[in-house]
């Protein structure tokens, strides 16, 4: 399937990882794939959207609790878990302020893994620094190639992995993209009618 990424799309999955990274997640998300696609303010997506990266990183760190830096982490699922919460009457990042409050900062965080190792043949036995994708975002890129298919085109540019991340529908990338109000219909035209002037 990677090979029918543009240089461009290739550039969005590698960018993804460097976000996670730089907020200290263990996993890709697609709010993690949102970011990047959003890195370039004049590109598809967030003129489409009306969404710039800053924003949606505040919207992330604010779902986790505002710590930057090995601090508790939501996955995909786990926001899924939080609205939930949230629409009952409980408030996620109140009950962590609390936490911390009573027993100080960094109560939440979990211990650091044990730096990754090479062992005698040079085989990396733990912490290769590869960041894995969630099983939801996975689904993502697979819809991608969908999108691309779908539209009869050949190659998987990043307006299809956009296609895949509203196709898709859930997730941290979702529910951001509907609390901030974006009209998610005429982000799909838009992504298809970029996508198909490009193949033009």
């Amino acid at each position: 399937m990677f090979e029918r990424f543009t240089a461009d799309a290739r550039s969005v999955v590698v960018n993804a990882q460097s976000e996670a990274r730089s907020l200290h997640h263990e996993h890709i998300g697609t709010e993690h794939v949102l970011l990047s696609l959003l890195a370039d303010p004049e590109g598809p997506v967030a003129r489409s959207t009306g969404l710039d990266a800053a924003t949606v990183r505040a919207d992330i760190l604010e779902r986790i609790g505002g710590h930057t830096q090995d601090g508790p982490v939501l996955s995909d699922a786990d926001a899924e878990d939080a609205a939930a919460l949230k629409a009952i009457g409980i408030d996620l990042a109140a009950v962590r302020e609390a936490i911390e409050a009573n027993f100080g900062a960094g109560a939440l965080r979990l211990p650091r893994p044990a730096p990754k190792k090479k062992g005698l043949f040079g085989k990396v036995y733990a912490g290769s620094g590869h960041i894995p994708f969630t099983n939801r975002n996975k689904k993502v890129l697979e819809l991608s190639l969908r999108e691309a298919i779908r539209l009869k085109q050949k190659f998987i540019a990043p307006e299809h992995i956009m296609l895949g991340l509203l196709r898709e529908g859930h997730g941290l990338a979702a529910l951001i993209m509907a609390e901030r109000g974006v009209d998610l219909d005429r982000v799909r035209d838009d992504m298809e009618r970029s996508v198909n002037a490009a193949a033009a």
